[in-house]
């Protein structure tokens, strides 16, 4: 069987820097209200108007990902792009990245799991690898969510923690045992799907022509939903789990992590499965504080600031790890 190996990653984040202060002066809120209960200082937005979409960002983070992997572009076999908000309804953003980037007519394949999302995309990007059926694949995570929030003080909750932004990384066929992904690790729970999701445009057949012929000021079904501390309460036990489970697969201690990537959430979450697995502040990367949670972006957002910063180094232990919407989540282990 062969092995999968990251061989290079991107990122992209638009220039528009929104502070809480920023977002005090369009609805009731305020910098250390949200600061206490995300440690979000900032995140980015796309500006309105200015043509960028989830696909355009995530071309540009794929481009730099594919310069620095050294693959040429004609040699990219597969595309795995994640996301929750695609330009379109349908088709998904898999093939207008296909187009974007000059690739020839290979595979695009759309993710929808959320924050969980570029996992679950490493995870088939990895398996694809692994049965010899590809040898170099594209993975893309991309979010523009901004124009999707309630921007006023009825959608605060969940507005000021979302920003836009992609990451991207090349999977490349290896040999080498000493520098591969080891294991990937998927749930889901359904039971829970409503206590964060977005339930219109599709709604027990409730689709945009009824939204428009009801032309309800006061209907929030197409805005996020989130039950806030029951999302977190979820999310810390299965963090841990998933984490606990890709370690045992692969028989590995919580001493083994030189680098934990977690979804960035919110600071609240990661801080504690700190504190639970005793890592120190330089095993556990952050960066929710300046860019928000860009959902299925996030991970490979800050898994590539990481390694531009210098803080994954050749043989590192790093073990990525997501929870959200679904409920899904998920963890990678890799040797890098």
């Amino acid at each position: 069987m062969y092995h999968s190996t990251i061989t290079g990653l991107g990122y992209f984040v638009p220039d528009n820097i929104v502070t809480n202060e920023d977002l005090s002066k369009i609805m009731d809120t305020n910098d250390e209200w949200i600061q206490e209960r995300t440690g979000i200082q900032e995140r980015r937005h796309v500006v309105k108007g200015s043509g960028e979409t989830t696909s355009s960002m995530g071309v540009k983070a794929a481009q730099i990902a594919i310069e620095r992997s050294g693959v040429k572009k004609e040699d990219i076999d597969f595309i795995v792009f994640a996301t929750i908000s695609p330009d379109y309804y349908f088709p998904g953003p898999g093939v207008a990245l296909q187009k974007e980037l000059g690739l020839r007519t290979i595979g695009a394949l759309d993710i929808r799991n959320q924050c969980s999302g570029f996992v679950y995309a490493l995870s088939i990007a990895d398996q694809f690898i692994k049965t010899g059926m590809y040898q170099n694949i594209l993975v893309v995570g991309s979010e523009l969510q901004s124009e999707g929030l309630d921007m006023t003080t009825r959608g605060r909750g969940v507005s000021v923690i979302f920003g836009d932004g992609a990451g991207a990384a090349v999977l490349s066929r290896t040999s080498d045992e000493n520098s591969r992904i080891l294991s990937t690790h998927l749930h889901s729970e359904g039971e829970h799907a409503k206590e964060l999701s977005v339930l219109a445009p599709g709604m027990g057949g409730r689709w945009v022509t009824d939204i428009l012929a009801d032309n309800d000021p006061n209907d929030e079904s197409y805005f996020p939903y989130m039950n806030g501390q029951f999302v977190f309460k979820n999310a810390v036990v299965r963090f841990s789990e998933v984490i606990h489970e890709g370690l045992a697969a692969n028989n590995l201690q919580v001493s083994d992590i030189d680098m934990l990537i977690p979804h960035q959430a919110n600071l609240r979450i990661s801080q504690f499965i700190q504190r639970k697995f005793g890592l120190r502040d330089d095993q556990v990367f952050n960066n929710i504080q300046k860019l928000g949670n860009t959902t299925a972006a996030s991970i490979p957002i800050a898994l590539t600031q990481a390694w531009e910063e210098g803080k994954i180094k050749k043989g590192d232990t790093v073990v990525l790890a997501a929870f959200g919407s679904g409920f899904t989540w998920a963890s990678a282990i890799i040797k890098w």
